[in-house]
């Protein structure tokens, strides 16, 4: 489908505020996470959220505070990643070490590995364990599937139906670090078991969502499936760092 740059450009401003701004590397440094949150607000608005590390929660947050964009950006961050191989303890530690350095949200992958090979009592107890103690500080729970790895829509399914029923909040199709990361099919699935199931989760694509028009694609299947109300920042967001360059860009 064309669209007219005006067309083109309402919908790179509405996808700005639908970005989890991320930075999930090996070298990231104070420096660079204080340069990626000074990207977060832009000439038509902020991003929804800031995603780092557990270690540089407190660098978002006092960067934040300095550009006064505190109170209109979420601090997001990442446990049991990137591999969802680490016990219920150890991810309960982190989650509760997170939330007491000061993050809102906490991208949590589902033991998918343990998934594939038949077990969904881990899947859904590493859920539960999660959603409890996010819902004892008001702090939302996404959910990783990495539905790249998961490889079905069988199994796809499976693990949204899962994340669901342990209390996500969101279901996120990947971590960004392997093979295949956000697709359109697996965005598909993912949906359409929220829209099944009646509940109030929300959906994050994260990786490999790059330009303004791929955007455009995930946003159009959700509102197929959702409806155009729901895609907003409570339901709908993108986990990205190339993205927010190519959205000004059309903007400009």
């Amino acid at each position: 489908m064309t669209m007219n740059e005006s067309a083109l450009a309402q919908v790179a401003e509405q996808a700005i505020g639908l970005m989890d701004l991320t930075s999930l590397n090996d070298d990231d440094t104070e420096q660079s996470i204080q340069g990626l949150c000074q990207q977060a607000t832009t000439p038509v608005g902020c991003v929804a959220a800031i995603c780092v590390y557990p270690r540089f929660i407190a660098t978002v947050a006092q960067e934040l505070e300095r550009l006064n964009i505190s109170q209109q950006v979420a601090i997001a961050t990442v446990v049991n990643f990137p591999h969802g191989d680490h016990s219920v303890k150890q991810v309960e530690q982190d989650i509760t070490a997170a939330i007491a350095a000061g993050a809102h949200e906490i991208d949590l992958v589902l033991p998918y590995r343990q998934l594939i090979a038949g077990d969904t009592d881990a899947a859904l107890a590493m859920v539960r364990a999660g959603k409890a103690l996010c819902i004892k500080s008001d702090v939302s729970l996404k959910v990783i599937i990495e539905s790249g790895e998961l490889n079905t829509a069988s199994l796809t399914r499976q693990a949204s139906e899962l994340a669901i029923a342990g209390g996500a909040d969101f279901i996120k199709t990947s971590t960004g670090k392997v093979a295949v990361n956000a697709t359109l099919a697996a965005t598909e699935v993912i949906l359409t078991a929220i829209r099944d199931s009646k509940q109030d989760v929300g959906f994050k694509a994260a990786g490999g969502v790059r330009t303004t028009e791929e955007a455009l694609q995930y946003m159009q299947l959700a509102q197929q499936i959702m409806g155009a109300e729901w895609i907003t920042p409570t339901h709908f967001r993108f986990g990205a760092s190339s993205l927010l360059a190519q959205l000004l860009n059309t903007l400009s």
